[in-house]
């Protein structure tokens, strides 16, 4: 019998989950090496100080001759040299969601938040609220949580928090990621059409959910929301414990009396008041999901309030990048018209009675295609104005099944609503700036980097 492996090697190696579980590896005792094509701070100077030797650009030469386990991530396809070299030499290679179940979440009480949307929030919430009652959790978020001030923390606790991502394993493993995961506790948020590179079709998403939920232990639990009724159906004949969680009648428990001010919002669970420093009405469900959750592992009331009380927010998730001349500039990660319009309706919460205006970037692989060409111009036109750029790497997909930006345009000024179409960042600044007035507040949507434009926009403000 092969002795257990020593050696592990990352292609990919500066993804922020690759980099991290790469780190716990190193640090309990294994020997890491990895390449990547991308090798720039923050990342390849978080590896220089856990000393794993990183080689930039991938070449068959990279892998040691001793490698026991070579970890492919996600974005690696055939034709790499280093996978190539991985194949012709037979080695044994596992995706990232593996390497996280062998590795990290075997044994272990698992918690897992999946959804469309509200993953990241709802994440980083529960696992703030396990931290603050002392329980000390492993955690994977897709995201970088302001308490926590990290992405990813494996360490050897009972209990494990991670996001549940829906997106494929890896080339040789179309599976979703969540498939890997051993939950004990499973979150639902809710199902909708997404990853039109990796799904045909509505119900090939909720297969792959169903799939997951036929993995939760009989003494496991499944929180549900109760008013998605692609939820409610894949759910069906889950054999764990479920509780439907939600607005509408038929929860067993019910979010309601919903009140919220610029500073936060309070409402009821079940009999209990809680308050978040969050608004709009998709962030107070995603608090009552992870004070469901936290309940099954008898977290006091007390310990969850405080939780909330303290909690920062994540990176990119309505984050203020700045304020010059009394205009605002927001960034957020959305890139599907319901998490785009989600947004929008806390913002107007939060900012009220100022002009709110959104400027998109469709870089998704789902937003970059026509699939959402009749829902983007409902959701953008929650704005008092609309900016929107070129469809990123828009020569990789064919003209006929692209996003026609100027369609969208066209739709939002029909309904009588200020609209543009501009090419990139720098047009966009040029035309918006002579339009922005004090106290207005401006919402950049990008799942990308968007060439800088908060920073470009904040500048040409204050000069």
């Amino acid at each position: 019998m092969k002795e257990a492996p020593k050696k592990f090697h990352f292609l990919g190696i500066c993804g922020t989950a690759m980099a991290s579980v790469a780190a716990a590896l190193k640090e309990r005792g294994f020997k890491v090496t990895g390449s990547d094509e991308n090798a720039y701070p923050p990342m390849s100077t978080f590896l220089q100080e856990k000393d794993i030797s990183l080689r930039e650009g991938y070449c068959a030469e990279n892998i040691p001759a001793d490698a026991d386990v070579v970890v492919i991530g996600n974005a690696m396809k055939r034709g790499n040299p280093e996978v190539e070299a991985v194949l012709n030499r037979k080695l044994l290679y596992l995706s990232l969601p593996e390497v996280l179940k062998n590795y990290f979440l075997r044994g272990r009480h698992n918690l897992v938040v999946t959804g469309t949307h509200g993953k990241t929030t709802t994440t980083a919430l529960l696992t703030w609220i396990m931290e603050k009652a002392g329980l000390k959790p492993g955690y994977v978020i897709g995201g970088l949580p302001k308490n926590l001030g990290q992405g990813a923390r494996l360490n050897d606790s009972k209990y494990f928090v991670i996001e549940g991502d829906e997106y494929d394993s890896a080339f040789f493993d179309k599976r979703s990621k969540f498939i890997h995961y051993l939950p004990e506790l499973l979150i639902i948020n809710n199902i909708e059409f997404d990853h039109a590179d990796i799904f045909n079709n509505l119900d090939e998403i909720k297969l792959s959910f169903r799939r997951l939920l036929n993995i939760v232990p009989r003494n496991g639990m499944v929180l549900v929301n109760g008013d998605d009724a692609n939820c409610v159906e894949v759910a069906r004949d889950c054999l764990a414990q479920m509780i439907e969680v939600g607005f509408s009648k038929n929860c067993a428990q019910r979010i309601r009396d919903v009140a919220s001010s610029a500073e936060g919002s309070r409402f009821k669970l079940g009999d209990e008041t809680f308050e978040i420093p969050l608004v709009g009405e998709f962030n107070v469900h995603n608090a009552a999901m992870a004070a469901m959750a936290a309940r099954f592992y008898d977290v006091p009331k007390a310990k969850i309030d405080n939780a909330f009380k303290t909690f920062a927010g994540i990176a990119r998730r309505q984050e203020l990048r700045g304020e010059a001349r009394g205009v605002k500039v927001i960034d957020d990660f959305g890139h599907h018209p319901t998490a785009i319009a989600y947004t929008l309706e806390a913002l107007r919460h939060r900012y009220r009675g100022s002009r709110l205006w959104a400027v998109f970037e469709p870089r998704s692989n789902t937003t970059r295609r026509a699939i959402f060409q009749q829902q983007l111009p409902d959701a953008l036109k929650l704005a008092d104005g609309v900016f929107i750029a070129q469809v990123a790497k828009l020569e990789q997909i064919p003209e006929k099944e692209r996003l026609n930006p100027e369609r969208v345009v066209a739709a939002i000024a029909k309904a009588g609503r200020p609209a543009f179409y501009e090419r990139n960042a720098d047009t966009i600044v040029d035309r918006i700036v002579p339009m922005l007035r004090a106290n207005d507040v401006v919402a950049v949507f990008s799942n990308g980097g968007f060439d800088n434009i908060h920073e470009k926009l904040l500048t040409r403000l204050k000069s």
